[in-house]
């Protein structure tokens, strides 16, 4: 099942429910670029690879690529999501229940942002569906465990082969030039950063748009009244949508992220940076042909810890991580909870 943009557009400004259901939505897609696609560019930023203006414009242009061309050729993670849980057969409170969650999403989110803290909006968005969904329950009968299941499995992923693959990759790149003369790798190093933040910023839309739209797909099902629809086919609109706005959170957020994860964690040289987006994207990449859906930020910044310890363990900020590892581990449960709060709120109020 599928939704053409002329019906979608006719039907947008007519029902008030679907227009603001979208609103929250395009919200919680904005957040995620906000603070998520950031990660992807923060290294090609922070080694002054690229200028900030000219990496947000070239992270908008590859989130796109990555949505497109992975939608088409496999669109697992998107239907993961949608089956994470169950929202029950009533679709007016199934609706309202996830509006609340969207709510929850960005909240927690703009919470995190405040503080420069890079969350992942992956973890945020799977825990606010997944308490709103108990909330609607009264119970975990909401939640479906077997798709619940590949968030443990990206969770594994995302942190420990993020960080031996950044480990490894930057041995393999120091070993291969190691005879080399420095300066004149430099401008090699330079191109393949920037090479390197491209395919970051290209699995970044792979895994986390797909997410979204899988989100977006199930709100315009709900409006409808169609609580039970198992099989859809994604637009072509809707991934031009969830790009575009994506980008657009990208380039008013981006710099503290950047900050936090390209240049308070660890100090990178540019074949470092290299490294670090290239074991990003192969783990981004085998998830996403897998249908497991990880985290952006988990996977970017595990590698760059794992490139900081195989030049030394001190060379990491360990500080900066602990923040980034106790939001991480606060993400479900807080999220979740919030998530569980505004499904009660928005079920007694509407």
């Amino acid at each position: 099942m599928s939704i053409t943009l002329a019906q979608f557009t006719e039907e947008l400004f007519k029902n008030p429910v679907l227009f603001i259901t979208v609103l929250l939505i395009t919200g919680v897609i904005f957040v995620n670029g906000w603070t998520d696609a950031p990660n992807a560019i923060a290294t090609c930023v922070s080694t002054r690879s690229m200028s900030p203006r000219n990496a947000i414009l070239m992270a908008a242009v590859f989130n796109f690529l990555g949505l497109l061309l992975m939608t088409f050729i496999n669109a697992s993670v998107a239907v993961t999501i949608y089956n994470m849980v169950d929202f029950g057969i009533d679709a007016h409170e199934a609706l309202v229940a996830l509006c609340a969650a969207m709510f929850a999403i960005v909240l927690w989110a703009t919470v995190a942002w405040y503080f420069g803290i890079p969350t992942s909006e992956s973890h945020a968005l799977i825990a606010g569906i997944s308490g709103a969904a108990i909330a609607l329950h009264g119970s975990f009968s909401g939640i479906n465990g077997a798709e619940w299941v590949k968030v443990l499995y990206g969770l594994v992923l995302s942190s420990v082969l993020g960080f031996m693959l950044g480990f490894i990759t930057v041995r393999i790149v120091e070993c291969i030039f190691k005879r080399r003369d420095r300066i004149k790798t430099a401008g090699f190093f330079k191109n393949a950063q920037v090479a390197g933040a491209a395919a970051m910023a290209f699995m970044h839309g792979a895994q986390d748009g797909q997410k979204f739209m899988g989100v977006f797909m199930l709100g315009i099902f709900l409006v409808h009244g169609e609580a039970n629809v198992t099989g859809f086919v994604i637009p072509l609109w809707m991934i031009v949508y969830c790009a575009v706005i994506m980008g657009i959170g990208t380039s008013i957020g981006g710099y503290r992220i950047i900050k936090a994860v390209g240049m308070d964690m660890v100090r990178l040289e540019k074949y470092q940076g290299f490294s670090a987006d290239l074991a990003g994207a192969l783990c981004l990449l085998t998830s996403s042909l897998t249908g497991i859906p990880v985290s952006t930020t988990h996977t970017k910044t595990t590698a760059i810890m794992g490139v900081g310890a195989a030049r030394r363990v001190s060379s990491v900020n360990w500080g900066v991580a602990k923040d980034m590892l106790l939001t991480w581990g606060l993400t479900f449960p807080g999220c979740g909870l919030i998530g569980f709060l505004m499904a009660k709120l928005f079920m007694w109020l509407f």
